[in-house]
């Protein structure tokens, strides 16, 4: 519940939520994910990327028909609070929060890496404190900035599909579409690469700063998805044509190799600009959605109250804010968090899962509940399809959540 005089300023219209969805989504996972998903899935690649889009259409529909319902900063947290109960909520917020915040840090270093290889924690950690103070002067400027790089990340990919597609190297016969590294491969790939899709949750959670949110937020969630969906398979083909599986699988930065490959050696640094910037644009909405699940977290007691202070002049949760710059900082200085994409998608996809279950009570009718099952079960499956490691920290995570929310129910009942 939101105290008087600290409710954030609804700013944002349709376009803006749909800009800040895609900057989350067209970012670094385009860039970085495909090679990964590649080496799990071989030449089921493309069905892969198939399954990671239809579990996240399931769960932006869900997305969206909880936050018409429910416009408050939070998410998944606030609908699983208000349909579920306080743990389930709670568990949401704990995986979201988690998980974010450690590819907060896999983005910053993206950023250092594409920028100078060498000094790639420097340049993280200045990344991140540059885009806290962005997001300390309001989220309108956030929106702005994001606009600017979406339009530089399209520009770049629409040249990788050109150049790609138009040259000799590209063969179609590259694209055939099998399961040569079985069932659980594709599963894997779908997991890995659902962390490039899960950006729309960023407009969910910013439902308490948009304008008119039962009209604006079930119409931006579909159309930025529907977007990125466009773009991942327009891109995924054309590297898939000239690298083939195998060649994309085994490439460091898969689209630098894929023009080089190609035949446009002059276009791997505008690439390499472009990765940079991606990680830009996905590191943004990213802090931006951690504070505001953060700020509802704290409001309900789960967190320190100091963090739900919303600031007078920038109606901001500003505290809030300067907490999760703090901590993605101290991470991206001393810890190598590249690996971080599998434990990211673990905890974003168990946060999904509340989502789904969340939608799945809104109505008995058995055609309003097909995408929540779909949804739920996919999540579920994909989860535990990512690698060993990723599956085990996640759990051990989520359990340490569940076990500090059951002492803290337990301290308050004494």
């Amino acid at each position: 519940m939101t105290q008087s005089g600290s409710e954030l300023r609804r700013t944002l219209g349709v376009g803006d939520a749909v800009v800040i969805g895609l900057g989350s989504m067209v970012g670094a996972g385009i860039f970085a994910a495909l090679g990964p998903a590649a080496r799990a899935a071989g030449s089921g690649l493309l069905l892969g990327l198939a399954i990671a889009a239809v579990v996240a259409y399931c769960n932006a529909m869900s997305s969206a028909r909880l936050a018409a319902l429910y416009p408050a900063s939070g998410g998944t947290y606030v609908y699983g609070r208000e349909r579920l109960g306080a743990f389930w909520g709670y568990l949401a917020g704990w995986s979201f929060v988690v998980g974010k915040t450690a590819s907060c840090a896999a983005m910053a270093l993206t950023v250092g890496a594409y920028v100078w290889p060498g000094q790639a924690h420097a340049v993280a950690v200045a990344a991140v404190v540059a885009l806290t103070a962005v997001n300390y002067g309001g989220v309108q400027k956030s929106a702005w900035l994001t606009r600017a790089i979406v339009a530089v990340v399209l520009a770049v990919l629409a040249s990788v599909v050109v150049v790609c597609l138009g040259s000799d190297a590209s063969d179609t016969g590259r694209l055939d579409i099998g399961v040569s590294a079985g069932a659980g491969g594709v599963l894997q790939a779908a997991g890995l690469l659902f962390f490039a899709f899960a950006g729309y949750a960023r407009i969910a959670t910013l439902g308490e700063e948009v304008r008119d949110p039962a009209r604006t937020i079930p119409r931006a969630i579909p159309l930025a998805l529907g977007i990125a969906l466009v773009v991942y398979a327009a891109v995924s083909v054309a590297v898939l044509s000239v690298l083939g599986s195998g060649g994309l699988g085994q490439a460091a930065a898969p689209l630098a190799d894929a023009v080089r490959a190609a035949g446009a050696p002059g276009l791997v640094p505008v690439v390499r600009v472009g990765a940079a910037v991606a990680a830009l644009g996905s590191l943004l909405a990213l802090i931006l959605g951690v504070s505001r699940t953060t700020l509802a977290m704290a409001r309900d007691g789960h967190l320190p109250g100091g963090l739900a202070a919303v600031h007078p002049r920038f109606h901001v949760p500003h505290r809030a804010e300067l907490a999760v710059g703090v901590v993605v900082a101290a991470l991206a200085a001393t810890v190598d968090v590249r690996g971080a994409i599998g434990f990211s998608s673990f905890g974003v996809l168990a946060y999904y899962a509340v989502a789904n279950a969340s939608a799945w009570t809104l109505g008995s009718a058995p055609a309003a509940r097909v995408g929540p099952v779909v949804g739920l079960v996919g999540c579920v499956t994909l989860a535990f399809a990512l690698p060993g490691v990723s599956v085990v920290v996640g759990t051990a995570v989520l359990a340490v959540g569940a076990a500090a929310y059951g002492v803290r129910r337990w301290v308050a009942a004494r």
